[in-house]
């Protein structure tokens, strides 16, 4: 199948945060693509550090204005949008000040304020998915890249399995040799099955406080394809990723086997 359109749900992207292999990838892989005349949408969380007039970034209002409820409680969603000049793809920025800095900090925001990190993934995983609804969008393919966005194969696959934006699209998660700061707090679940998650997809997960590799575990659960992105990427994640088709970006950077790799999910 020839892949006409793919969502980038990226946990990073360079060089709007320092440049490391999840921030590269994060950049590289929408580049790429898009260089190939494939249509993208691309979405990052919209952090702190990340100065808006030098960016040149502005509000998308057509696409701001909902609110997600996390917890019981609403938060505001803003969009904001900018172009990456040097690689001529727009990126769009969540937003919303109870997860993200409203003025500059040098840290992630998953970083400084572990604590929130469960709701902060819910929240821009929602946000992102909600979006692609209003945008009417249909992705062939949807490439998870960081683990603040493991959780939207679980949603995608379960909450919004149905919906005529992602029925058909295959789910692709990149690894890294990646950590998080502190587990997701025991109150995941809880939270997830407020947003209509159902219980038996939570089962692995209730009550439990989720270390970086239990979380991946339960998103492969959920995705079609693995892109390992670097060297060192935990054995219980290589573990829970055996059964799914694989492909190593690791040394060589050439994208067109990414798509390739896109492609043959369908086959």
């Amino acid at each position: 199948m020839d892949v006409k359109k793919i969502l980038f749900i990226s946990q990073e992207i360079e060089p709007y945060v320092p440049l490391r292999r999840v921030s590269e990838i994060g950049r590289l892989l929408p580049q790429g693509i898009k260089e190939q005349g494939i249509e993208e949408r691309t979405f990052m969380p919209k952090y702190g550090m990340i100065a808006e007039r030098s960016n040149q970034l502005h509000e998308m209002i057509r696409l701001s204005g909902m609110n997600v409820i996390i917890d019981d409680t609403d938060h505001p969603l803003i969009i904001k949008v900018a172009t990456l000049q040097q690689a001529h793809f727009q990126v769009y920025f969540i937003y919303n000040e109870d997860y993200f800095a409203s003025s500059r900090i040098d840290e992630l925001e998953m970083n400084c304020s572990p604590d929130d990190n469960d709701e902060r993934s819910m929240f821009f995983v929602r946000a992102v998915i909600e979006s692609i609804r209003k945008m009417r969008w249909v992705p062939d393919i949807i490439q998870c890249t960081g683990w603040i966005s493991a959780l939207a194969p679980v949603y995608i696959r379960t909450l919004y399995g149905d919906d005529p934006s992602f029925r058909d699209a295959k789910i692709v998660t990149a690894l890294f040799n990646e950590s998080i700061p502190a587990p997701l707090g025991a109150r995941l679940a809880e939270k997830m099955h407020q947003d209509g998650i159902p219980k038996n997809a939570l089962k692995p997960i209730n009550g439990k406080e989720l270390t970086y590799e239990e979380l991946m575990s339960y998103s492969l659960r959920y995705s079609d394809g693995i892109i390992e992105c670097e060297q060192g990427i935990s054995e219980q994640v290589l573990t829970a990723a055996e059964s799914l088709p694989k492909l190593q970006f690791i040394d060589d950077n050439d994208v067109n086997r990414v798509t390739e790799f896109y492609g043959s999910l369908f086959d």
